[in-house]
């Protein structure tokens, strides 16, 4: 009598070290499971669905002000501290995790329009039409989990009057440089009442600045005139300047690609640019119905967020055509001003209700502490749907996202407009001589020229 036994060498499936992966052996010859691709198709199509069946982004609001929201600013050394301005002159600081108030910072007369933090984020600095710029002393992160809120004013360290209204302010990544801008772009330092360097390209009102992330001395600016600058504070002149079709409201660079930044358009569109070749774009960002009012990315460089005066908030992939999320609430109006945390897991918006809001950058997320089963679950959940999204049931269903009437409607109207221009010049090309009507690449076709 034959007795066959399975045997093999204990090296071949004995891990060495605790930290090596554990080795599975699988026969993958398809003969042996005829209905895996059916089983997995059906697995992604659940998965798809239940997706959308825990989708709840909304995770609180924050409310406290009395005007609208017109800026924020993160710290970069506190995790769950974000400041935010009102038009009314008010500044407070936000505890995200107990959704309160920490702090207030009482000075301004008017609204304020700017905000930013220091790099070691002792500092605030605010500017607004008051014609001032004012540094504030920011509480310690011990403060912030105090219960006291006796005496919860912050203290001012310094007012700079100035001969005209700011608009926005940002502080260099790196250095105790800030720049600010209103008639012109003014570089001011912590310790100086003056600015000690100013630009002007023009005469138009500067309406935002953003420093480059990964060189300080850069910064990108955008004007009333439709015109964005490139400026470096290392030389006596700005370097480049685009002149748009439509006035851009806010800039934001790519913290993991700092020679790229995204421009968030009035012409409802957000267009992505390499700083060392702006006579295209690198990317049209296309899905709003209104004009694109504040931009920013995630830490990790991957997506950006953006928020409109059609009173919605969307999410982009950093090189995605369309919005892979759209938020938004009944009781939502215009929406000012957006920002990613600082752990790219949440995103904060104000709007023009005098709240602010809180979401989950992913929206069907669980939160809390997962068991490691569940993570697993989850983490498979999403690989099935990553295989088969190409198809067309799994792309439907991961596509979909239901609108507020007048958003829908106003995005049927947009694409019945496009569609008509498109026609329209199709067949002005159609019944011209060959050549005379050159396509224009979409990228392209917003750009007026470029000035070096």
């Amino acid at each position: 009598m034959k007795v066959k036994v399975i045997s093999r060498s204990t090296d071949e499936f004995t891990r060495e070290r605790s930290n090596d992966l554990q080795r599975v052996f699988r026969n993958f010859d398809p003969s042996l499971r005829t209905q895996e691709k059916a089983v997995e198709y059906v697995r992604a199509l659940n998965a798809a669905k239940m997706e959308k069946i825990f989708a709840r982004p909304f995770v609180g609001a924050m409310d406290g002000h009395i005007d609208s929201v017109s800026c924020m600013a993160k710290n970069p050394n506190h995790l769950k501290g974000i400041f935010s301005g009102s038009m009314d002159g008010d500044i407070r600081l936000w505890d995200i995790a107990s959704r309160r108030t920490i702090c207030q910072f009482p000075g301004h007369q008017g609204a304020v329009r700017g905000l930013t933090a220091s790099t070691d984020g002792r500092i605030l600095v605010s500017c607004g039409t008051d014609c001032t710029v004012r540094l504030w002393n920011v509480p310690l992160a011990t403060g912030m989990e105090s219960d006291d809120s006796s005496d919860n004013s912050a203290k001012q360290l310094a007012a700079y009057v100035w001969k005209n209204a700011f608009w926005a302010v940002d502080h260099q990544c790196d250095g105790n440089l800030f720049a600010t801008a209103g008639a012109q772009v003014d570089i001011w330092d912590h310790n100086r009442s003056q600015p000690v360097n100013s630009f002007e390209w023009g005469k138009d009102t500067v309406i935002s600045v953003r420093f480059n992330p990964g060189e300080p001395n850069v910064l990108a600016t955008s004007a009333s005139d439709r015109s964005i600058a490139i400026y470096d504070l290392r030389m006596s002149s700005p370097t480049t300047k685009l002149i748009m079709r439509t006035r851009t409201n806010s800039i934001s660079w790519n913290p993991m690609e700092p020679m790229n930044f995204t421009a968030a358009n009035e012409d409802c569109s957000c267009y992505s640019y390499d700083a060392r070749k702006l006579d295209e774009a690198k990317c049209v960002h296309k899905d709003h119905v209104s004009a694109v009012m504040d931009i920013d990315y995630s830490p990790t460089g991957r997506e950006f967020v953006t928020g409109s005066y059609d009173r919605t908030i969307r999410i982009f992939q950093y090189n995605g055509g369309h919005s892979r999320e759209i938020y938004h609430t009944k009781r939502m109006q215009r929406v000012f001003c957006v920002k990613f945390s600082c752990d790219g897991s949440y995103v904060i918006s104000g709007s023009d209700d005098t709240n602010l809001r809180l979401w989950k950058a992913n929206a069907s997320e669980q939160l809390g502490v997962l068991l490691p089963r569940e993570r697993k679950n989850h983490e498979y959940r999403e690989a099935v749907k990553n295989r088969y999204k190409h198809l067309p049931e799994v792309k439907r269903i991961v596509r979909h996202r239901h609108l507020p009437k007048p958003i829908f409607k106003a995005s049927a109207l947009r694409r019945i407009m496009i569609d008509a221009e498109r026609k329209k010049d199709e067949r002005r090309r159609a019944h011209s001589a060959p050549g005379s009507i050159p396509r224009e690449s979409i990228r392209k076709k917003r750009i007026i020229k470029e000035i070096e």
